[in-house]
């Protein structure tokens, strides 16, 4: 991952309410500013963080970051998984950074729609100005169940976000 700006991340978090209880959930595979960005967020709001690692190297790195922390949390994971949830936690913002291939798009978004909360949202983040790619997820996401869909392509020098919310009753 492409470092990310941190005024940048941190206006987007904006979008995050100040309630108690909050769950985020990150897939990724590198980009070490972006979780200690998110981190420091959880840590200041009471929050709690899950990162998903996809990488070995990436996962040692995160655990070695966040030792000290209670409410961040490094778990070793495969975007192959038949079923992505864990120990019954349901998550209100889900934030992609990994690469998913266009093989597993579609399992990708099926298998994260039991995990998010009934108006969760997902946070997508996508390589900036490719235009096809961001067209090819708001198409999925409209297919499985995720609506509201909009694109912020301003505020990141390297990506643009597809921003999508889990409706209620919606799906299966």
């Amino acid at each position: 991952m492409k470092n990310i700006e941190r005024t940048s991340l941190e206006k987007l978090l904006q979008i995050v309410p100040d309630h108690p209880g909050i769950r985020l959930l990150h897939f990724a595979e590198s980009g070490e500013e972006m979780p200690r960005i998110l981190g420091d967020f959880v840590e200041k709001k009471g929050y709690e963080y899950q990162i998903n690692c996809l990488e070995e190297s990436f996962l040692l790195a995160m655990q070695r970051t966040f030792e000290e922390s209670p409410s961040v949390h490094p778990v070793k994971f495969t975007l192959q998984r038949p079923r992505y949830m864990v120990q019954g936690k349901v998550f209100d913002y889900v934030f992609v950074t990994a690469s998913v291939p266009a093989s597993i798009r579609e399992d990708f978004l099926k298998r994260v729609h039991p995990i998010m909360k009934n108006g969760g949202n997902i946070l997508l983040f996508l390589p900036k100005g490719e235009r096809e790619v961001r067209w090819e997820w708001l198409a999925l996401l409209e297919e499985h169940y995720y609506v509201a869909s909009s694109t912020i392509d301003d505020l990141f020098a390297h990506y643009d976000v597809v921003v999508s919310k889990k409706m209620h009753g919606w799906g299966g």
